[in-house]
C-alpha cells in the first residue's frame, strides 16, 4: 500500500513533476525514514532509526546534486546548498536533542529548502520535462506539412 509523504511532501512533488526518477526514490526512501526516526522520538527509543536518518539525509543531498549538476549546485545553487545544509544541521541536532517538535519543525525547513533547489535549476538540455524542448508539450513550433500552390 502507497501512502503519501509525510515528511518531504513538496521535495516529492517537485521531483515527480520533473520526472527526476533517481531523485524521486531516494526522497521516498528518506521519508520513510524520517517517519521511523519520528516513531522513534515519539517513543523516547534510540533506535537505529534515529541513528540512520543523517545518512539518509546525506544521500538525498547527493542525489539533488546529481540531478541539478555539481556545477549548478557549487555555483549558482550555491544559496540552495547552504540552505539545505543548515536545514539539514538543525535536523541532526533535534534527533541528536531527542526533541520530537524541533524535529518537526526542522523537517519542514528542510523539506522547503530541498524542493526549492530542486525547482530553481533550468532545466539540462534533453530533459523529458513536460514545456521543455525534449518533453511533451514543447513550446517550440512544429514544423508545417508543404501546401499546394494557390492559383
Amino acid at each position: 500500500m502507497h501512502r503519501a509523504p509525510a515528511f518531504l511532501p513538496l521535495t516529492v512533488d517537485a521531483a515527480a513533476r520533473l520526472n527526476a526518477g533517481l531523485l524521486l526514490r531516494q526522497a521516498l526512501v528518506t521519508d520513510r525514514a524520517a517517519d521511523e526516526c519520528w516513531t522513534a522520538l515519539l517513543a523516547g527509543c534510540g533506535t537505529a532509526a534515529r541513528r540512520g536518518l543523517a545518512p539518509q539525509l546525506r544521500r538525498l543531498s547527493e542525489a539533488t546534486s546529481e540531478h541539478v549538476g555539481v556545477r549548478w549546485w557549487f555555483a549558482e545553487g550555491t544559496g540552495h546548498r547552504r540552505r539545505v545544509a543548515s536545514a539539514q544541521e538543525n535536523l541532526e541536532d533535534a534527533i541528536a536533542d531527542g526533541d520530537g517538535q524541533e524535529f518537526a519543525l526542522a523537517f519542514v525547513g528542510y523539506d522547503h529548502a530541498m524542493a526549492s533547489a530542486v525547482v530553481a535549476c533550468p532545466q539540462r538540455a534533453g530533459s523529458s520535462v513536460p514545456g521543455t524542448a525534449a518533453g511533451r508539450g514543447s513550446l517550440r513550433r512544429q514544423p508545417r506539412a508543404p501546401q499546394g500552390r494557390r492559383t
